[in-house]
C-alpha cells in the first residue's frame, strides 16, 4: 500500500513501482508500518520527517522538565551572620524566579536546642525577605533537631 506525498492513497503497488514513483517525485519511499498487510509505505522527504520527529521529541522533553520542578534546600543557622543570610536569600530568590520551591531549614546543635525561638525567627525572616515573590506552602515546623519552612513561588509574575 503506497501513500502519496499529499496523503492520498495510491493503492497497492509493487516495491519497484513505488520506488520509481518516489524517485520521479524527487522524494523517498519510507516504510511506515511493516506489520500491516499489505505493508504501508509513504512517499515523503525523509530528512524533513526525521527533523520534525526530533523537534517533537525535544518539545516533549521541555514540557516534561517544566512540570518537574525541584525542591531546593537552604541550610541556615540560629546564629547566622548577616552576609551569609543575605547570600542565601539572593540565591533562593533566583531559584524561586525559575519556578522552583524552596525549603529553608535550621539544624540545632548542642545547647542551641534550648532556644528554638531563635531558629524560628531566622526562618520567618527568610520567608519575609522572599515574600514579594513567594508564599508559604508549609509554615515553620519543628521535627527533632530540625526546624523547616517551605516556600513556593507566587502565581503572579
Amino acid at each position: 500500500m503506497v501513500i502519496g506525498p499529499n496523503g492520498e492513497q495510491m493503492g497497492i503497488k509493487s516495491l519497484k513501482d513505488a520506488l520509481t514513483v518516489a524517485s520521479f517525485a524527487g522524494l523517498d519511499l519510507v516504510l511506515m508500518s511493516s506489520t500491516a498487510t499489505p505493508a504501508v509505505g509513504k512517499i515523503m522527504d525523509y530528512n524533513k520527517y526525521r527533523y520534525e520527529k526530533q523537534k517533537k521529541k525535544k518539545e516533549a522533553l521541555k514540557k516534561q522538565r517544566e512540570t518537574n520542578k525541584d525542591l531546593k534546600e537552604y541550610r541556615l543557622s540560629p546564629v547566622i551572620d548577616v552576609h551569609d543570610f543575605e547570600t542565601r536569600v539572593k540565591s533562593a530568590r533566583e531559584y524561586l524566579l525559575k519556578g522552583h520551591k524552596i525549603k529553608g531549614f535550621v539544624r540545632f546543635k548542642g545547647r542551641q536546642m534550648a532556644h528554638p525561638e531563635l531558629g524560628k525567627e531566622v526562618l520567618e525572616r527568610f520567608a519575609e525577605k522572599l515574600s514579594d515573590i513567594s508564599g508559604i506552602e508549609i509554615p515553620v515546623k519543628q521535627d527533632g533537631r530540625m526546624m523547616a519552612i517551605v516556600l513556593a513561588p507566587s502565581k503572579e509574575k
